[in-house]
């Protein structure tokens, strides 16, 4: 009982130290010393006590963008496993939420992008529901795999169960399933190579376009967010990978953390050595990352008794 109060305490206030430790290691390869690794908190906490300008043009959609977007993703985090602890909420085919809880926080984003009239802001909201539409096709064909390789439809047992198989392919789908999962983290989170998020080219931006017009408290639960969508999908690649090797206790924890920072530190490294790629081309990064997915689903059926 005590683990699963942990749960929502790691999650809701360790999730901003992860893009920490990614903006560090940026600027390390850059040579710089960089923000502290508590930058994003200060962050959050002077734009919570900023006024909040609001166009005229904007109705009630506007501020329900970030309120809902927020709600989603921290109601979604509570079903994903940190450590080897099962998530505090969770049910049998609750892995189908999971995702469309995902998918009801862009859906608001996107409407709140939409009701400023911007066409720069309708033009990002654009952009990020039809990648979406790749995004999704890899998570779902991953959480297939992984409801194979568990032998369960509840997502907290797909996950902590994933690489408890002894069998070669197993480890193998497991392993694709969680690139094509990193993929579709790079992607959900706007990162380099699919969007660069400390881009100010408007003509360019996909996720930060559409955030533009907020402000003060609005601004600061939308960089929340983000940072619960980072450590939600990064805690999933972890988790997939610590199942391969199924510690207790204070070793489970230390390996969960240690990959949590790997993640961390890998997508800083690759934000750092790779170049955005064009707009044209991240369709098929995305179909890539789906067909690791649907080789996994193939490996883990064929292998699989």
């Amino acid at each position: 009982m005590t683990a699963r109060l942990l749960h929502p305490v790691v999650f809701l206030l360790g999730a901003p130290l992860l893009l920490g430790v990614v903006v560090k290691v940026k600027a390390l390869a850059a040579g710089r010393k960089g923000a502290p690794l508590l930058q994003l908190y200060f962050d959050i906490w002077r734009l919570l006590r900023k006024e909040m300008v609001l166009s005229r043009t904007t109705t009630w959609v506007f501020l329900a963008g970030p309120a809902a977007g927020l709600a989603s993703v921290v109601l979604a985090g509570l079903f994903i496993p940190v450590g080897r602890v099962e998530a505090p909420l969770g049910f049998t085919g609750d892995f189908i939420l999971f995702a469309y809880l995902l998918a009801l926080g862009r859906f608001f984003t996107a409407a709140a992008a939409l009701d400023t009239g911007s066409a720069f802001e309708g033009m990002g909201a654009v952009r990020e529901v039809t990648f979406a539409c790749f995004t999704e096709l890899a998570l779902f064909f991953s959480l297939i795999v992984l409801a194979r390789l568990s032998g369960s439809l509840n997502l907290s047992r797909m996950i902590l169960a994933a690489g408890s198989g002894p069998i070669p392919a197993a480890r193998v789908a497991l392993l694709l399933v969680a690139a094509s999962v990193f993929l579709v983290l790079l992607a959900e989170n706007c990162r380099i190579p699919f969007d660069d998020p400390n881009t100010h080219l408007e003509l360019t931006m996909i996720h930060e376009v559409m955030v533009l017009d907020h402000s003060g408290p609005a601004l600061g639960a939308v960089l929340y967010g983000a940072a619960l969508k980072f450590f939600l999908f990064s805690s999933l690649v972890a988790g997939l990978l610590a199942s391969a090797l199924p510690l207790g206790g204070a070793w489970g924890w230390g390996l969960y953390a240690a990959l949590l920072a790997a993640v961390a530190v890998l997508v800083g490294v690759v934000e750092s050595v790779m170049a955005r790629l064009r707009l044209v081309h991240v369709p098929r990064l995305l179909i890539g990352g789906g067909l690791l997915a649907a080789f996994a689903l193939l490996l883990a059926v064929k292998d699989m008794p």
